[in-house]
């Protein structure tokens, strides 16, 4: 007789606070995943926690890498040149936007409006970087839940126990918002491979097989999840929003420069000499 294998239970390996700084006087920004830890982070390349209003950013281009953009709160608008996909995307709104062989692309918060954000960029691999761009605008509404007592899990992509999403990936990657009230846990599996991280936006709760305390704006990473399959522990103190953020780890090279993340040097020059010479949409 077989016997399965009891899933693995995850620690925290590190806790960091995420502080926002002032860019402008109209944008403020903070590091949640920070770039340049590109075998520590992978299949992650960083994220960063934007409080901005339109004038921001200007249009501009992405190559080799997917964008998921979390809208924490405001309205932010959003135009590209390849398509004239887009839309509008409300608070808990999600867009998965695979830049493959390139987009043009701006994100504006709607007149009047502060928008606040996360913005995930995710590595492609190798064989998908120059893929066929893609929007999947994932409206907060339209999410799978997984209903637990004292809690709520909202699946954007991969899976949460029995709850899946329809979300497509070029990388393995579980997405999930969890509302918990205080005193109740969830446990979330993921296959022991996935790299991962949490990011607290509401309240604090206890973490993981360690038991780590964290509270709002804090970013916990996963430790180890071993051969087979994982779970980690979240605990809620005080009533908790989070989400949580794992993948499959591409183990590739990585060379980014500016909003180009390809393999090689080379493939970052073909990229720039493009944009310039106006070839770069295909």
């Amino acid at each position: 007789m077989g016997h399965l294998k009891a899933a693995t239970k995850r620690s925290i390996s590190e806790v960091r606070d995420v502080i926002l700084k002032s860019m402008s006087p109209i944008h403020a920004a903070g590091p949640v995943v920070e770039p340049g830890n590109w075998a520590k982070n992978d299949p992650f390349l960083l994220m960063m926690e934007d409080e901005f209003q339109k004038g921001s950013f200007d249009l501009h281009p992405h190559r080799g890498m997917e964008t998921v953009t979390y809208v924490i709160a405001g309205q932010i608008e959003h135009y590209d040149t390849h398509s004239g996909e887009g839309g509008v995307l409300g608070p808990g709104d999600v867009q998965w936007m695979t830049a493959g062989s390139g987009v043009e692309h701006n994100e504006v918060p709607s007149e009047g409006l502060i928008a606040r954000s996360l913005q995930l960029w995710v590595n492609l691999p190798r064989e998908h970087k120059m893929t066929k761009p893609r929007y999947q605008n994932l409206k907060s509404e339209a999410m799978p839940i997984r209903q637990e007592k004292g809690a709520t899990i909202k699946v954007f992509s991969g899976s949460s126990k029995d709850t899946v999403s329809s979300t497509l990936n070029y990388v393995p990657v579980t997405m999930v918002e969890m509302l918990i009230e205080p005193g109740f846990t969830v446990t979330q599996d993921l296959p022991g491979s996935y790299n991962g991280f949490i990011y607290v936006l509401e309240g604090s709760g206890t973490f993981g097989q360690n038991n780590e305390i964290a509270s709002q704006s804090q970013v916990l990473w996963l430790g180890e999840g071993g051969s087979g399959t994982s779970e980690i522990d979240i605990t809620a103190i005080n009533p908790l929003r989070l989400l949580l953020y794992a993948g499959e780890p591409l183990k590739e090279p990585v060379v980014a420069r500016g909003p180009f993340v390809m393999n090689t040097e080379r493939e970052i020059t073909e990229a720039f000499s493009e944009y310039r010479q106006g070839t770069f949409l295909k």
